[in-house]
């Protein structure tokens, strides 16, 4: 298969300082974003998404077109507010079976044919400000045959990428999570407050009870 070679940035910081070169001081045309011709392109360096769904499912539209199929890889999140920030879709014979399950002597049944074949062929993406995501490493090349009509039926994009929809309820929960924790520490703040009054507050009483009794035995002797 004919491939271009296109430059990978691996560092947060690279990848920030080729986005402002790209993309500060001009918009790209109207017909590069459009998004009508999607399925029919080809993936390169700085094209553009309005979701992180949509770009897994042009890549996976792709690959089907080619002869692959895709699975995630890896997620990169902001160490700021720990959301998702980047992600890696990988061509599925991505790797090698790990050889604990190759060489497996107490096997009863015989093992299945090896699937991944340590394919380099990738997508990555990361979030842009504005909320658009953005291609900035893409690997063409795959070390396997590419065949279309041996491509298992799709399954739904939904449920594939549905992480995000996860990871935003979990960051949700979890910001609940602190600020119920926050509330119940200042609650049992204030109830301590009141206990130690109550607790003084019975320990005047007590004096006052002891001595008006002491007084009372007093006038008593008196009489």
């Amino acid at each position: 298969m004919a491939s271009t070679s296109n430059p990978e940035l691996n560092t947060s910081r690279n990848y920030r300082q080729w986005l402002t070169e790209t993309f500060d001081g001009h918009e790209m045309l109207d017909d590069e974003l459009s998004d009508s011709n999607l399925e029919h392109r080809e993936p390169y360096i700085g094209m553009e998404f309005e979701s992180a769904e949509e770009a897994r499912e042009f890549y996976e539209m792709y690959g089907r077109r080619m002869g692959f199929t895709i699975r995630n890889n890896r997620t990169r999140r902001s160490l700021k507010d720990n959301s998702i920030i980047g992600r890696e879709f990988v061509c599925s014979k991505e790797g090698f079976r790990a050889e604990k399950y190759t060489k497996k002597e107490t096997r009863v049944f015989s093992s299945r044919p090896a699937t991944r074949e340590g394919c380099n062929a990738m997508l990555r993406i990361a979030a842009k400000e504005g909320g658009k995501w953005v291609i900035y490493g893409f690997v063409k090349e795959h070390n396997h045959v590419l065949n279309p009509s041996k491509i298992p039926p799709r399954r739904s994009h939904r449920i594939a990428f549905c992480e995000d929809e996860k990871d935003l309820k979990i960051r949700e929960l979890s910001t609940e999570l602190h600020r119920e924790k926050k509330k119940s520490a200042a609650y049992q703040e204030q109830l301590q407050m009141v206990l130690n009054y109550i607790e003084e507050h019975t320990q005047r009483l007590s004096l006052k009870v002891n001595l008006v009794s002491n007084n009372l035995r007093e006038l008593e002797y008196e009489d």
